[in-house]
């Protein structure tokens, strides 16, 4: 097979990794990608979001499956598009998508499908927004409503904080996605992400991870779209995973498709989990990142096959094959991220890493510049590996990363630590 994967961060670098081990696929293409990719896939200059430039391009590359990787494309209709031309593809259809470009209508599809999750109010306004949270005090949660790039959520510890947020939001700090505000109660426990497979109508379990959204040692500092992850998450034990596929996937999906917008794809459900009792935090219709990194380190070359299922209706027929292992990934950072932070100092040091089934460094914010791979986003790099426990995944990531040289960046010495 032709296969099309579009996206070009450590996500997309880590699907093309696991496609490509895969002996149907006989020709990969990502477009936009980026240094690392460009090692292992041709790598295509495409606006990704312009649906009918990508089936125009699908099209002209006899592409016989394309894989949707961030969640921009999908919201703006892309798949659809790509459905309408006869293209296969693997990613939800714009209506679907809502499930992550709108947290209003997520809470709708909880109160309708009786899904548990955060009591919230939603506001287009910042006075009556201010006065909830007044009412309500802090610890609290401010949203924009739209799709903020990871940054559109604020846990706010003091009322203050809350309430600049609104003011942030309300500004235009974020958009429109800020155009809308949801907030919602703190949800106290511990936090993990429960992945599955949908068709339309099946649905597949592929596995838990946990991340690190804070920039700081200790989770502490403010979020970011994620500063490393690992899997399996020990907190989301074979019951709890159980719960929150009976109480909360299931009736989504079901929702999903008495709605008229059946949904095909990946769901991602961040779960907050406390005595056993798995509460929704929000749908993601696309895999994490840096979660994918370590599901695809542990499924492989197996993620192909079911995705394909999934885009065909065919994931009643599927099966996960798990090893009884652990994966974990770092995140190489440039100096200032989350905030501003400059592009272009130079990462020597990866052609010496090992590069094989259990140890990898995939690429999400490089480029190629003289011959040379340099920084060109503000989350660099996902420094993987796989061992038998997640301790000894965890030696040898951090064992890769000492062998990097790259003043400009910085990692968290402590990915692992809940767990561990």
């Amino acid at each position: 097979m032709n296969i099309l994967i579009l996206g070009s961060g450590g996500r997309e670098h880590s699907l093309a990794w696991a496609v490509m081990q895969n002996p149907k696929c006989d020709r990969l293409i990502v477009a936009p990608g980026n240094a690392g990719i460009a090692q292992i896939a041709d790598c295509a200059a495409l606006d990704i979001e312009n649906g009918g430039a990508v089936v125009s391009f699908a099209e002209e590359n006899a592409i016989d499956f394309v894989i949707v990787g961030p969640e921009a494309p999908l919201a703006a209709g892309v798949a659809d598009r790509l459905r309408e031309a006869g293209v296969l593809v693997f990613g939800p259809s714009a209506a679907a998508a809502q499930l992550e470009a709108s947290k209003s209508f997520t809470k709708e599809i909880c109160d309708d499908s009786g899904a548990p999750t955060a009591e919230y109010a939603r506001f287009t306004e910042a006075a009556p927004a201010k006065a909830y949270i007044r009412e309500q005090g802090a610890p609290i949660v401010v949203k924009a409503d739209g799709l903020a790039a990871g940054k559109g959520v604020i846990v706010a510890m003091e009322e203050q904080d809350a309430l600049d947020a609104i003011d942030d939001m309300f500004g235009g700090a974020f958009g429109g996605a800020g155009a809308e505000v949801v907030i919602e109660e703190f949800m106290e426990g511990e936090e993990a992400s429960l992945f599955v497979l949908c068709d339309g109508e099946n649905i597949l379990s592929i596995g838990s991870a946990q991340d690190h959204k804070r920039v700081g040692e200790g989770d502490t500092g403010p979020n970011t779209g994620g500063m490393g992850a690992y899997s399996p998450a020990p907190v989301l034990s074979a019951e709890i995973e159980a719960r929150a596929m009976d109480e909360i996937i299931l009736p989504t999906v079901a929702e999903m498709k008495r709605r008229g917008a059946p949904f095909q794809g990946v769901l991602y459900a961040g779960l907050m989990i406390k005595e056993g009792q798995p509460r929704l935090v929000e749908y993601n219709v696309r895999f994490g990142d840096p979660e994918c990194q370590v599901l695809m380190m542990r499924l492989g070359a197996q993620v192909m096959d079911l995705l394909h299922a999934a885009a065909e209706g065919r994931l009643d027929k599927a099966r996960v094959n798990w090893a009884d292992d652990h994966a974990l990934t770092i995140v190489m950072a440039a100096e200032g991220y989350p905030g501003s932070y400059e592009k272009g100092s130079v990462i020597k040091g990866l052609d010496n890493l090992p590069e094989d089934s259990k140890n990898m460094v995939f690429h999400a914010g490089t480029k190629q510049s003289d011959g040379q791979v340099v920084s060109a986003g503000g989350r660099v790099l996902n420094v993987t590996a796989r061992g038998d426990s997640l301790q000894d995944a965890r030696d040898q990531a951090y064992a890769m990363v000492g062998g990097i040289d790259w003043p400009g960046g910085f990692f968290r010495s402590d990915i692992g630590w809940r767990a561990l």
